[in-house]
């Protein structure tokens, strides 16, 4: 099963992820397929930079977000674009 997750960057205490397609075994850090957006916890308000085609098409065919990346999704309004 394919699934978008966090994949975390950045110093310690300075957290910075990735959203990333990668296989559902795979850990955290470890290998994925593609990356599609960016996100950033600790600015005021948090950034988000997404690649919203390849993110909808991931879901399209079948990508499973996880809780995180599902709330940053529909903050971004990638949803809507689904149904549409």
């Amino acid at each position: 099963m394919v699934k978008i997750k966090l994949r975390r960057i950045g110093a310690p205490k300075k957290p910075f992820y990735r959203i990333v397609v990668a296989e559902s075994t795979t850990s955290r850090n470890g290998a994925f397929i593609e990356i599609i957006g960016q996100y950033n916890p600790l600015s005021n308000p948090e950034t988000v930079v997404l690649k919203e085609e390849a993110a909808v098409k991931w879901i399209k065919n079948g990508a499973q977000p996880t809780e995180t990346v599902k709330r940053i999704f529909t903050k971004a309004g990638i949803y809507d674009k689904v149904k549409a």
